[in-house]
């Protein structure tokens, strides 16, 4: 990671203050490891646990593979290996579940999964109705996972623009203009939703302009968020769309 900037300096573009590298690095560290693996299986639980479904595991099987992949990730302090400056972490992640699965580890019980700490409660169910949504496709375990990465990475961004329209009292605006941030919107037909806002259409394609130019700011900021440096993020920018269009 870069060095942090000293205090009441202004954060340089190679300092990213508030990454998922930091999340992880702060799960190796006692005090703050338990609500940073909390963070990292709010992030990774759905894309891991469809890799296991995918690999032909039932859904009890499935959610005891990744729960208790998370536990071991802080107790065996498998954390300690990784360096931002070495790859992806979320590649890391998926080697170290393939050998999760090759050991056996689903055997484990779940009184045995964490002794008495509970890593985190999840709902299932929920978790294998998203995965029965999946087509009966050829795709692989591991391209499903990080189709499902990159999936929800695009829904981290749209909360954030989400928020920030929130905060400036433009709900109604986001919803009105969010089908918009894909999409040809220089052929948009903008006039429903002029009509509907009671907005002129001219000033309707300068605020899609705006919201779409600031969800690719967003956006950029959050695949900094995974890389280790940032001469890797327009890499990482481009593997995103080629996990989108099914590359």
């Amino acid at each position: 990671m870069p060095p942090r900037p000293a205090e009441g300096s202004k954060p340089n573009e190679g300092w990213f203050s508030t990454t998922q590298w930091t999340v992880v690095l702060n799960a190796r560290d006692a005090h703050t490891g338990n609500e940073a693996l909390n963070q990292l299986c709010q992030t990774y639980w759905f894309p891991l646990y469809a890799y296991a479904r995918r690999r032909g595991n039932n859904p009890e099987e499935s959610a005891d593979l990744t729960q208790d992949f998370f536990c071991r990730l802080l107790e065996k302090r498998f954390l300690d290996e990784i360096d931002p400056a070495k790859g992806r972490f979320r590649s890391f992640l998926l080697v170290a579940m393939k050998r999760h699965m090759a050991n056996a580890w689903e055997k484990q019980t779940a009184q045995k999964r964490g002794g008495n700490r509970t890593v985190l409660s999840l709902d299932v169910d929920d978790s294998e109705s998203r995965y029965q949504l999946e087509p009966a496709d050829n795709v692989t375990p591991e391209s499903l996972y990080e189709r499902h990465w990159a999936l929800l990475l695009l829904e981290r961004v749209v909360g954030q623009l989400q928020a920030e329209f929130a905060e400036a009292g433009k709900s109604e605006m986001f919803h009105l203009l969010k089908p918009f941030l894909t999409g040809d919107a220089e052929r948009a037909d903008y006039g429903p939703i002029a009509a509907q806002s009671g907005s002129a259409e001219t000033a309707v394609r300068m605020s899609v302009s705006r919201m779409r130019k600031r969800y690719r700011e967003l956006l950029r900021k959050e695949v900094a968020n995974t890389v280790g440096s940032e001469a890797k993020i327009n890499d990482e920018l481009e593997h995103l769309r080629n996990i989108l269009r099914g590359q």
